[in-house]
């Protein structure tokens, strides 16, 4: 023992640190006594509860709880029907008549099962809710109304099984015996009816509710239809225009000496037209691309007011003759007097190389009138030889009718030909 320490008191052995456990301490002796307090947005994150997801077994739990609801409490209010009336009896009395009211368990899937269980309830002690209450089942569940009907006769009847027989006078009409039957037949006939018209009101639910999700699907498909038709109506009148153009100053190329001024100008026209028409496809390509909810179209839309730019570089002889408008018309109006006009030139350059034409457009009583008049094909020019697929006209026809307007294609005597399109000037339908 050392002379230092006292005489009576031990000296503890010092403790061995496990090798594990001295870096951990040595970290701790390292770190600073004071350390800034984090920023308050950390503060805040640190003090926000982390949300924890409920846990799976709730949703099934209180299904769980609905269905022993919904199956307990019949059984319960039979039970206690049968132990009011039968207190004051025991035995056979009393078990049959919670027997009766334990077997509307089934009252779901053997509504038939649960009604014989519940009619003798009537000879054990006046037990009335079990039959009844699986006698509405009955009447819910099944389809035909013939096994609701007869239960309700074999309730009615089993009213009379606590009765003697010798003590039932059908012929004695008396107080008693009246308001016995009636009481019987109410019973059964209430419950009977009550069990139908809740199966009607349930079929009629489901019928209405099936009937508007199909009404919500082919208003659906009539959307989608209708805006798939704008596209190729869009689409159709766009391109072959464009295209027809540049085909037409191909053709100059054709013909024209490698060096001459025209081959370039055609060139640069052919270049410029491409990239129009490049664009109007990205255009077209961006609205089936956008959002459903979005039914406005992203870029402006060409107008009466463009005419003269579509008549100059459609390179044809044409008169454009603009009358008083009196005002801005509708966009959807002035879209369609565009489009109509444009499709007819572009026919006019398919079909009547050489033709001279005439465009007209102005009010006549109210309504915007467009024609579209060409001569019959002049000269030697042969026709382009661009692909036609019949539906150009079949859109303008379509187009006019949805603004509540008229369209006409007709020949002219002497090998002409007439476009005519007649649109309100204020559309109750727009596209």
């Amino acid at each position: 023992m050392s002379a230092d320490v006292p005489a009576g008191v031990r000296q503890s052995a010092p403790q061995r640190q496990l090798p594990e456990q001295r870096p951990q301490q040595q970290r701790l002796e390292q770190q600073p006594q004071h350390q800034a307090p984090p920023p308050p947005q950390q503060q805040r994150q640190q003090q926000r509860p982390t949300p924890q997801r409920p846990p799976r077994a709730s949703g099934s739990g209180a299904r769980n709880l609905r269905r022993l609801r919904s199956a307990g409490l019949p059984v319960g209010v039979a039970a206690l029907d049968g132990l009011v009336v039968n207190a004051a009896q025991a035995g056979p009395v009393l078990w049959g008549a919670l027997a009766a009211a334990g077997a509307l368990v089934l009252r779901r899937r053997q509504p038939e099962l649960a009604l014989a269980a519940g009619l003798p309830g009537f000879y054990l002690g006046h037990l009335a809710f079990a039959p009844l209450i699986a006698l509405y089942f009955l009447a819910t569940h099944r389809r035909s109304p013939i096994p609701g009907a007869v239960g309700a006769v074999l309730v009615a009847l089993a009213q009379f099984l606590p009765v003697p027989i010798g003590d039932i006078t059908l012929l004695r009409l008396d107080h008693d015996t009246v308001l016995g039957t009636l009481d019987s037949c109410a019973l059964g006939v209430g419950a009977f009816v009550l069990g139908r018209s809740a199966r009607q009101r349930r079929e009629r639910l489901r019928e209405i509710t099936e009937s508007r999700e199909r009404e919500h699907r082919l208003l659906a498909r009539h959307t989608l239809a209708t805006e798939r038709a704008r596209l190729a109506r869009e689409m159709h009148d766009v391109v072959a225009h464009k295209v027809s153009l540049i085909s037409l100053q191909a053709g100059v190329i054709q013909v024209a000496e490698p060096d001459a001024p025209a081959v370039r100008k055609a060139a640069g026209v052919i270049r410029d037209l491409s990239v129009e028409t490049l664009t109007e496809l990205q255009h077209l390509v961006g609205v089936l691309r956008a959002d459903g909810g979005n039914t406005r179209d992203p870029a402006p839309q060409p107008r009466i007011a463009d005419l003269g730019t579509l008549v100059e570089e459609s390179a044809l002889p044409v008169e454009l003759c603009l009358g008083d408008l009196a005002g801005p018309l509708p966009e959807a109006v002035e879209r369609a007097a565009y489009r109509t006009v444009q499709e007819a030139l572009t026919n006019v350059r398919k079909h009547a190389p050489g033709a001279r034409g005439e465009v007209r457009v102005g009010l006549v009583a109210g309504r915007l009138r467009v024609e579209v008049r060409n001569t019959a094909p002049g000269g030697t020019a042969a026709p382009p030889g661009l692909p036609a697929g019949g539906n150009g006209l079949v859109g303008l026809r379509e187009r006019a009718h949805l603004l509540g307007g008229s369209f006409t294609a007709a020949r002219l005597p002497g090998g002409g030909f007439l476009v005519r399109a007649e649109f309100p000037a204020r559309p109750s339908l727009p596209t």
